[in-house]
C-alpha cells in the first residue's frame, strides 16, 4: 500500500468512527480533511474521543466504532434505497446523513422517551435534573422538542399513579412556559388524584385566567365545582 492508498484508508476509517453517512465516506476526501470531521462531529453533538477513546495503536476494545460501522452500513443502504421510493434519480433524491436523525445529539431519541426512561430507573425528581441540563445544553439546536407538550404529555402518562411526580414535572414546565394553561389543568387534574379539591380548583382557575374562552376546561371547572357542593 502506497503513502497516498494508506491516507485515504486512514481518513476513511476515522470517518466512519465518527458515523459518517456513506455518501461523504465514499467520497475521496480533501487534502486536510478537518472540516468535514468537525462537520461529522457537529452532527453528533460529540468530539473525536466520543468514538476514539483508546490510544492509537493500542488494540484496546472501541465499540463505538463498531456502532458506527454499523450505522454506516445502514444508511448506505437507506440511501440506495431512496431512489426507487421517491421515485427520483440519484442525482435529485434526498440523501440521509448523521445529522438526518441526530440532529447533534449522539443519541437521537425522543426528549419524552429519555425522560420517561429516567422517571422510570431513577424517579422524577432525576429526570426534572436531567431536563434541566439537556434544556441548557441542547436548547434551540434543534435537537429536542422542548415546547410545552412534551412535559405535559409525560405528566398525563404518569398522573394516575404518581400525582405528585406529575404535578412537580408540571410545575418545572411552568417554569420556563408561565402562561402554560395546559399546565395548570393538568396540575388540577393531578390534584383530583390526590383528593385535594381545593388545589384542584384553584390551578383550573389560573388556567382559565390564561385561556378565559377555553371550553374544555370551563366544563371541568363547573364540574369539579358542582362535585364539592354535592358533598
Amino acid at each position: 500500500m502506497n503513502n497516498s492508498s494508506g491516507y485515504r484508508t486512514a481518513v476513511f476509517l476515522s470517518l466512519a468512527a465518527l458515523g459518517v453517512s456513506a455518501a461523504v465516506a465514499q467520497t475521496p476526501g480533501p487534502a486536510n480533511p478537518l472540516p468535514n470531521m468537525q462537520e461529522i462531529a457537529k452532527a453528533l453533538g460529540v468530539s473525536c474521543e466520543y468514538c476514539h477513546t483508546a490510544q492509537r495503536g493500542s488494540g484496546q476494545v472501541e465499540p463505538k466504532k463498531d456502532i458506527a460501522r454499523a450505522m454506516m452500513a445502514m444508511t448506505r443502504d437507506l440511501n440506495a434505497r431512496i431512489p426507487a421510493a421517491t421515485g427520483k434519480p440519484a442525482t435529485e433524491a434526498a440523501a440521509v446523513q448523521c445529522i438526518t436523525c441526530h440532529r447533534g445529539v449522539a443519541i437521537p431519541r425522543q426528549l419524552s422517551d429519555i425522560l420517561m426512561q429516567t422517571i422510570k430507573d431513577k424517579g422524577a425528581p432525576a429526570a426534572a435534573a436531567q431536563y434541566r441540563e439537556l434544556r441548557t445544553q441542547y436548547y434551540g439546536r434543534q435537537a429536542y422538542d422542548f415546547a410545552e407538550d412534551t412535559l405535559v404529555a409525560i405528566a398525563q402518562q404518569i398522573v394516575a399513579g404518581k400525582p405528585d411526580d406529575a404535578i412537580a414535572l408540571l410545575q418545572l414546565n411552568l417554569e420556563f412556559n408561565p402562561r402554560s394553561a395546559r399546565s395548570y389543568a393538568a396540575i388540577g387534574y393531578a390534584y383530583t388524584r390526590k383528593y385535594d379539591d381545593a388545589s384542584a380548583i384553584a390551578n383550573l382557575e389560573k388556567a382559565l385566567e390564561i385561556e378565559p374562552e377555553n371550553g374544555v376546561i370551563q366544563g371541568q371547572l363547573e364540574q369539579l365545582k358542582s362535585y364539592r357542593r354535592r358533598k
